[in-house]
């Protein structure tokens, strides 16, 4: 009896290394595993990405909004967004982002043929210094005015960034998006182009970051607050 309990005892104290050995050998598994699993989810995420900031670039502009946000950054959103106005897209125009220094005159001037519209349907906010600043202002100016569709106006690469952060801010508001894709790079696709695809990498990161930032964040609520433009023509 007691030899057949020693024998057992025995056995199960040569098994418990090979246990242990096994347990290491799949949590190092586990760990190489990990990095491997995370590159291919963000190259995953990254062509999903590309894909959609691609599909923007070709979808075509159907109807109107209540607004225009055009988002600073490049001169051809600035008058393309302006070119939406004159054509009735939307009722009024917010150019969010301006520098202190700039006024509704120098703006003007990048589309002298629509100088008037910006004396009478153009707003200019002047407190946005990231794409975060972009989407309070837009918040505040929408809220204040009642309107409950957007066009917005940003290159192609920012623009799933924007409408991210805009709808954060305004979740009852319906975002139309209107990409502008700069004149050099519409050829050619961005994977042909160092520059091209250094920028969309750069932006893919940023837009993670902002959708974990998000979802950390309590959606915002609506306030009364009216937005005051500081335009000065």
């Amino acid at each position: 009896m007691t030899a057949c309990y020693q024998h057992n005892a025995g056995v199960a104290a040569d098994s418990r290394p090979r246990l242990r050995a096994g347990l290491r050998l799949r949590l190092l598994g586990i760990l190489l595993a990990a990095p491997l699993f995370a590159v291919t989810g963000l190259l995953g995420g990254f062509l999903w990405f590309a894909l959609q900031v691609a599909s923007q670039q070709t979808a075509a502009l159907n109807g109107a909004a209540d607004g225009i946000v055009a988002l600073t950054g490049g001169a051809s959103r600035i008058s393309d967004a302006v070119e939406l106005l004159a054509s009735g897209r939307g009722q009024r125009l917010l150019i969010t982002g301006v520098a202190p220094t700039v006024s509704t005159t120098e703006l003007a001037r990048l589309v002298p043929e629509r100088q008037h519209w910006f004396g009478c349907c153009v707003d200019l906010g002047y407190n946005a210094l990231n794409t975060i600043g972009n989407a309070v202002e837009t918040r505040q100016w929408a809220l204040d005015r009642g309107f409950h569709s957007l066009l917005v106006v940003t290159s192609s690469y920012h623009m799933p960034r924007a409408l991210l952060e805009i709808s954060h801010r305004l979740p009852g508001v319906a975002l139309i998006p209107f990409p502008v894709v700069p004149g050099e790079r519409r050829a050619a696709p961005w994977w042909s182009h160092a520059g091209s695809a250094r920028l969309l990498v750069s932006e893919y990161l940023k837009y993670i970051v902002a959708k974990a930032r998000i979802g950390f964040e309590e959606p915002t609520r609506p306030t009364e607050t009216a937005y005051r433009s500081r335009a000065k023509i």
